[in-house]
């Protein structure tokens, strides 16, 4: 499939998306979700980038304010209204993301009191860890594409009030953890387990963060997030293992791709670090494609979880490009460099993966149905992953 032919078709998921969803024309009770937002403004980007239709950008923007003002706000079927920070509406403009920003899930989040349902939880609002990073580098890609640091400000304030609220020093000592899921006011952790690779979310996009505030936006006056920094590299230490979850690898793979951006420009020097994750993503790589998963047919298969790995794997070719790019930074002949070889050989999958989801049949599946947002997007997303994967 040549580029023409892969913009395309991004380009009309994303108009029916913006058409679905109430962004454009706008809608009166827009559909958001925080996670699938993030991939959208990331793709919007990357299409204006390719093709230089400013419409693409406008779309991204007015994405951010539609997402601030619904999920940034408490639910319609809530008791509470207004921003959830508590401000002002005129404050609430200025600082929109000062307490977060809920998922978007249909139903409104347990009641104090209520038991927990693992099953029900999946279906309850409230605030993850993993999608407010994900958002973070969505705004932090508007504010480098647009020239305006107003957005890379509201993403390290979300980065300074996610870490504060996420973070905790379990009772009698150790080690640093993380709450997986908050309530909507961040006031109580409603699932108390920890993301696996949350941590290495966190200390990626927190030091991206801080790197556009220190190239880009220097004279912004942008608040800092090195204290965050030092503390999510202790929370992250030895937390980077392996996963056969496709999502998970390729949220591993996803990750590599911005830590050695980071490297390229100096801002970090991790290169154990990188080794880490890549070698995790190999190991969980090897082990999905093993499991016979992509053998079966598409009831039984998660498109979004699949697509996430998708656009890992492209992430590759930017690992292979920066090397090239950077020998003093990537020396050849190291342990990255072979792990960048022995991943490239699963290059070819992210083709495999988008040929079958691409497939009108396919999409037709019940699993393809009842997700049909997300897994549209991240579909868009793995025709031009470089709108998400830039940092």
């Amino acid at each position: 499939m040549d580029q023409d032919e892969t913009i395309a078709i991004a380009s009309d998921i994303m108009r029916g998306f913006a058409r679905n969803t109430g962004l454009s024309p706008a809608g009166a009770h827009p559909e958001r979700y925080l996670w699938t937002d993030a991939f959208a403004v990331c793709n919007y980007l990357g299409l204006f980038s390719r093709t230089s239709d400013e419409r693409c950008r406008d779309l991204a923007v007015a994405l951010v304010s539609q997402v601030h003002h619904t999920l940034g706000r408490h639910r319609e079927d809530d008791s509470r209204t207004g921003w959830l920070s508590g401000l002002s509406e005129e404050e609430g403009e200025v600082h929109p993301t000062g307490r977060g920003l809920r998922i978007g899930k249909p139903l409104n989040e347990r009641r104090a009191g209520e038991p927990p349902d693992d099953m029900l939880e999946w279906d309850r609002d409230g605030q993850y860890f993993h999608y407010l990073t994900r958002w973070m580098h969505a705004l932090n890609r508007v504010g480098r594409v647009s020239g305006d640091p107003k957005y890379t400000r509201w993403a390290i304030e979300l980065a300074r009030m996610s870490h504060a609220a996420f973070t905790y020093s379990p009772v009698g000592g150790g080690k640093k953890r993380m709450y997986w899921k908050m309530s909507i006011d961040l006031s109580s952790p409603q699932v108390t387990s920890m993301g696996m690779h949350d941590p290495l979310d966190g200390f990626v996009t927190f030091h991206e963060l801080q790197m556009t505030a220190d190239l880009d936006f220097k004279s912004a006056g942008l608040p800092g997030l090195r204290t965050e920094i030092a503390d999510m590299a202790g929370i992250c230490r030895g937390s980077v293992v392996p996963t056969d979850d496709p999502l998970g690898v390729g949220g591993l793979l996803s990750d590599a791709a911005r830590i050695a951006q980071i490297m390229a420009d100096g801002a970090i020097r991790s290169p154990d670090l990188l080794e880490t994750v890549l070698t995790a993503a190999l190991i969980g790589l090897k082990s999905f494609v093993k499991s016979g998963t992509l053998h079966l047919p598409a009831t039984y298969r998660l498109a979004f979880r699949e697509l996430g790995l998708a656009i890992g794997l492209s992430g590759v070719a930017m690992l292979e490009e920066l090397f090239d790019r950077n020998p003093g930074v990537f020396a050849e002949k190291n342990p990255l460099t072979r792990r960048v070889g022995e991943l490239g050989d699963y290059a070819l999958l992210a083709d495999t993966i988008n040929e079958f989801w691409l497939d009108a049949t396919n999409r037709n599946a019940p699993t393809w149905k009842e997700h049909e947002g997300i897994n549209g997007v991240m579909l868009a997303t793995s025709m031009v992953p470089r709108g998400f994967l830039t940092i």
